[in-house]
């Protein structure tokens, strides 16, 4: 899975379809070819679909991914990993049978549990500064040595660094470089990434 060599993945709410493109090549202008598009507006999927025609060495996944209808969307758009806020069996199942990547939220020992028993171990821990952070992380990480991580939500450039430190880190989510110069948020983003 190329989010490993990404490091980050970017969270991309697309609300009009002509955004679509502009937001996806500023982000590969940055040098970051990858986004987490958010399942959450009207034109999500046509943007995924979108993104992966005309952007083919992109990975492109889809993010707010709730139920198991949503996630045969996604995936059918051309969504090459799905992200949950939460840990759903019914969109693991989907990804599994797809073969599909799935990283769903898990904040709790019983959530962790559950991800490990489902055979998911890429986790995504969200929102990371309302549920302790690195700190939290660390402490998770102790009992659950398979698992990895990827905080989002209350992590920004100014913390960045501490995240990125810490080993089982698979990635880090964020959408605080969405904010402005895409392309020049992107590359400053990416100093800090080497």
């Amino acid at each position: 899975m190329r989010i490993d060599e990404f490091r980050f993945i970017p969270v991309v709410v697309i609300k009009e379809i002509e955004d679509a493109l502009p937001t996806l090549k500023a982000l590969c202008e940055g040098g970051l070819p990858c986004a987490e598009i958010t399942f959450r507006t009207a034109c999500a999927e046509e943007a995924i679909c979108l993104g992966r025609m005309e952007l083919p060495d992109m990975c492109i996944g889809a993010g707010t991914v709730i139920n198991g209808e949503q996630c045969e969307r996604a995936i059918a758009a051309g969504a090459e990993f799905i992200v949950s806020p939460g840990l759903s069996e019914e969109v693991a199942a989907v990804c599994k049978e797809k073969g599909v990547h799935y990283f769903p939220g898990c904040v709790t020992p019983t959530e962790i549990m559950k991800a490990i028993s489902l055979g998911l171990t890429d986790l995504k821990f969200f929102p990371a500064g309302v549920y302790g952070g690195l700190k939290a992380l660390k402490a998770l990480s102790a009992p659950f040595p398979q698992v990895r991580f990827i905080p989002t939500g209350g992590v920004d450039m100014n913390n960045i660094d501490e995240f990125l430190a810490f080993d089982r880190i698979k990635a880090i989510g964020g959408s605080f470089i969405m904010k402005g110069d895409i392309a020049e948020n992107t590359k400053k983003l990416m100093e800090k990434l080497k």
